[in-house]
């Protein structure tokens, strides 16, 4: 913490320019640089922590529809679903709270993590206790298990920020990628194997259950010191928050600049995704093969791309890998233009968009979270990282549901030639950002006035003053 405003007016000086420095750097490194030992036990913290929200995420998405299908639940009752993303899309309001607060005296982040983890067991085996039929209280449980989970996911993506540095910030961000493609196959294919075999009751008790076991890795959690919040208005300049805020987060440039890369970057991707498995359908494909895509084929391409991802970033770096990327993704929505228009056939150029699209989406998943952790600050980097997250999320979310409509108005050609423009210009306006020119160099994140003070006071100190 600076306590310049406390100090005599002799050391305000100083103790300004350390506070410029530190208010809003990013989280780049922990305090220490870990042992091997430290690192293995710390990207299997991180891989249980995401495999913890990865099951529970993939029951309701993929689980839940089809076995309420079969119970006779109606199809609008099993679109309502869909509303249980708002947490997702919406945590970064509560996000500040989290990095503000200590909910137990166990470590910040772990405080939130365990409880919350436990919410989410409890409400999975609550559900055991209800029939499938019973919509209204299903989708009550389910607003808490997503609030739950959204909760922890902040405060995982927070330690995630604080405890990785930028040179293994790339291998934790293959870890979460490899744990969500478990959660596909725990929580997802897996339950719907249980359910099929043991039924409602025994499958929604045995997740609960499972869903406990990563908390284990919580043992291994270790935690910077959280550095207390800057609390005076350096050098005279515009006031900075004293405490986690969304305000905090806008009045940093870098950090904004990365949200507009955001923002822009996927705004195709889910015109696309929403849409292939009906395509495929549409264009002759068995159900088998479809679901093999979606199924183990994806949650393979997961594990692999995850950890493709680590040599692309090392190779080449995160904007960059992020830039090269975006264009293998033309290629693919490009691909998936040129058969619906009739100039390419048969199954195995769509098949193979397809998968590599899946591939290519893990892939940027592991850089964009790299580029997103690495403009996280120290302050609030649970709230940071969470705002970038659900920007792309939010664009994601709307390409999904306008898909639909497009598809039915001018046809599959029309819409995928839709998007894979987008993805083009997207690649371009990304490429645009990553140049642009950011507060000065040594510290680009300082506000103008805070740079310009900063310099008046550099040229008294240089004069003599």
């Amino acid at each position: 913490m600076c306590f310049g405003a406390l100090l005599p007016d002799r050391s305000m000086t100083a103790n300004r320019l350390n506070c410029a420095s530190d208010t809003s750097a990013p989280s780049s490194a922990p305090a220490a640089a870990p042992s091997g030992l430290s690192q293995i036990k710390l990207f299997a913290t991180l891989s249980g922590l995401y495999l913890a929200q990865g099951i529970p995420t993939y029951l309701i998405a993929a689980a839940l529809p089809p076995v309420l299908r079969e119970h006779g639940v109606s199809r609008s009752s099993i679109g309502l679903l869909s509303l249980l993303m708002l947490p997702l899309v919406l945590k970064f309001l509560w996000a500040p709270l989290i990095d503000r607060f200590r909910f137990l005296p166990i470590g910040h982040r772990r405080g939130w993590i365990v409880p919350m983890q436990l919410v989410t067991a409890t409400a999975i085996a609550c559900m055991a206790l209800i029939e499938p039929t019973n919509v209204v209280g299903l989708f009550a449980i389910c607003t808490v298990l997503a609030i739950a989970m959204s909760t922890q996911d902040i405060a995982t993506d927070g330690y995630a920020t604080r405890t990785l540095s930028e040179q293994n910030r790339g291998v934790g961000n293959a870890c979460q990628g490899g744990a969500v493609a478990f959660g596909v196959v725990i929580g997802g294919t897996g339950s719907l194997v249980l359910f099929e075999t043991v039924g409602w009751t025994a499958t929604l008790l045995t997740v609960a259950a499972i869903s406990l076991l990563p908390l284990l890795v919580t043992l291994w959690m270790r935690e910077p010191e959280q550095q207390p919040p800057q609390v005076a208005s350096p050098c005279g300049g515009r006031a900075l928050p004293n405490r986690p805020s969304l305000r905090a987060f806008f009045m940093r440039r870098e950090a904004v600049r990365i949200l507009i890369v955001a923002l822009v970057f996927r705004a195709s991707e889910g015109l696309v995704k929403a849409m292939e498995g009906p395509y495929l359908v549409d264009a002759g494909l068995p159900l088998s093969w479809i679901g093999y895509l979606s199924g183990a084929s994806a949650a393979t391409a997961g594990i692999i791309g995850s950890i493709l991802a680590i040599a692309l970033i090392k190779w080449q770096g995160t904007e960059k890998a992020l830039l090269t990327l975006g264009a293998l993704r033309t290629v693919c929505f490009a691909l998936f233009a040129l058969h619906a228009i009739g100039w390419v056939d048969g199954y195995l150029p769509v098949m193979s968009a397809a998968g590599f699209q899946t591939f290519i989406r893990y892939m940027e998943i592991v850089v964009l979270y790299s580029l997103f952790m690495s403009v996280a600050s120290k302050n609030q980097p649970g709230t940071d990282f969470t705002i970038l997250a659900c920007a792309q999320l939010i664009v994601y979310l709307l390409g999904s549901s306008l898909s639909g409509l497009i598809a039915d108005a001018a046809g599959y050609d029309l819409l995928f030639v839709i998007a894979t423009a987008l993805s083009a210009l997207a690649v371009l306006l990304t490429a645009r950002v990553f140049t642009m020119s950011i507060g000065q160099p040594g510290n680009p994140e300082m506000p103008e006035a805070l740079q310009s003070a900063t310099k008046t006071q550099r040229g008294n100190h240089d004069r003599g003053l």
